[in-house]
């Protein structure tokens, strides 16, 4: 999981953990937050994909066609033909 835009936020960890953590990132020579990066996308990788928040987009839409996620791409282009008629 990459993206270009970050947030920052504070954590707080108990002194073994960042003694551990210290130690770790010195030896694979990258900084704490990549380690701490990498664990969260290894946990959200551990998530079933039932729950991922991203499903609650499913169904918001009312009265879309039936094969919308199949066709979106035909679907899109008769709507931008459309938007651009005179």
């Amino acid at each position: 999981m990459s993206s270009t835009k970050s947030n920052t936020i504070q954590i707080q960890f108990r002194p073994e953990q960042l003694r551990a953590l210290r130690h770790l990132a010195a030896l694979r020579e990258v900084s704490i937050a990549h380690l701490v990066r990498e664990s969260v996308d290894r946990l959200l990788e551990e998530l079933p994909v039932e729950e991922d928040p991203l499903w609650d987009i499913v169904g918001m839409v009312e009265g879309a066609p039936k094969d919308l996620s199949e066709q979106h791409d035909k679907y899109l282009s008769e709507w931008v033909a459309e938007e651009n008629r005179p």
